[in-house]
């Protein structure tokens, strides 16, 4: 990141990060508010004993719904080095976690890319760019052969949605260059003998109230975007009005079962292969305590 004029998201906000915040919220030193053991990822990122969850403070996006507002629009973490989150991830290795899932990630990106070149001589286990799919070629470019898995979640096609509930009438725009970029690095999904997820592109989509057609538009313009064939999907409904989400009323209840497999039918006819969730899913418990644990 340069000293002043930050342009390391979307927002390009220009702020000196070195003296305060971005419109990610952050400054120049890392936050993290949790590093511990997950569970909650897809079942190919967890294996048997979890993902080694990294999840930073902040994010350009500005989700109305956002189940993880506390860290990423309030601000709560702690500041550490770039020789402190080399060792949490090779603890997380050493605690037994089948990949590095770091959440939130591009705001920090290159921190987390020092991080990671010292952390790499020892690292094993594939690293996941855990992502809201709202990232800057600049920012992936910088992690091109530090990361093996992307996983981003490209949540709108429709300009006007992405403006009313993340403030960025421009996401489909940048995230579609995002995802192309994502697949270049890593080529079609490849996997490891005990069905861990060990490179590739996955490609999560979480299902929205009442925004059917554009979640079977992002799916069609995915399918043009990349081989469905050879990336993952992920269709997430696991939806639970949180955060300034009962302020918008068309969103302030979870998706329907007609939402769900409607659009999980789609999905199949467009050839995409991968996970779904049942509209149980649908919960907090996806939310893990931020308590600085790990950090």
């Amino acid at each position: 990141m340069q000293k002043t004029g930050c342009t390391l998201c979307p927002r390009r906000c220009g702020a000196d990060r070195t003296t305060g915040r971005g419109q990610c919220g952050m400054g120049a030193r890392i936050q993290v508010a949790r590093a511990a053991l997950h569970t909650g990822e897809e079942p190919c990122l967890c294996g048997e004993r979890g993902a080694g969850a990294v999840f930073f403070s902040g994010c350009a996006l500005h989700c109305v719904f956002c189940q993880n507002a506390e860290i990423s629009q309030g601000g709560f973490g702690r500041e550490i080095s770039t020789a402190r989150l080399a060792e949490i991830f090779l603890r997380l290795q050493d605690e037994g976690a089948q990949t590095l899932d770091l959440v939130s990630p591009t705001h920090f990106a290159p921190q987390i890319a020092r991080a990671l070149e010292r952390a790499k001589p020892r690292l094993r286990i594939p690293v996941v760019y855990n992502s809201g799919g709202y990232d800057s070629l600049e920012a992936l470019k910088m992690m091109e052969g530090l990361v093996e898995i992307y996983l981003p979640d490209l949540k709108y096609k429709d300009a006007a949605l992405a403006a009313r509930y993340s403030g960025a009438a421009d996401y489909f725009e940048v995230a579609q260059e995002a995802v192309q970029e994502m697949y270049r690095q890593t080529g079609p999904v490849q996997w490891g003998e005990s069905g861990v997820l060990q490179r590739g592109l996955m490609v999560r989509h979480l299902l929205l109230p009442g925004c059917r057609k554009d979640s079977m538009a992002v799916l069609e313009a995915l399918s043009h975007l990349v081989p469905p064939k050879r990336i993952l999907l992920s269709l997430m409904s696991q939806y639970t009005p949180c955060y300034h989400a009962a302020a918008y009323k068309e969103i302030d209840r979870r998706v329907t079962d007609f939402e769900i497999d409607s659009v999980r039918e789609y999905a199949v006819q467009l050839g995409f292969e991968g996970y779904g969730q049942a509209r149980s899913a649908a919960s907090a418990g996806y939310t893990p305590a931020f308590d600085l644990t790990g950090v």
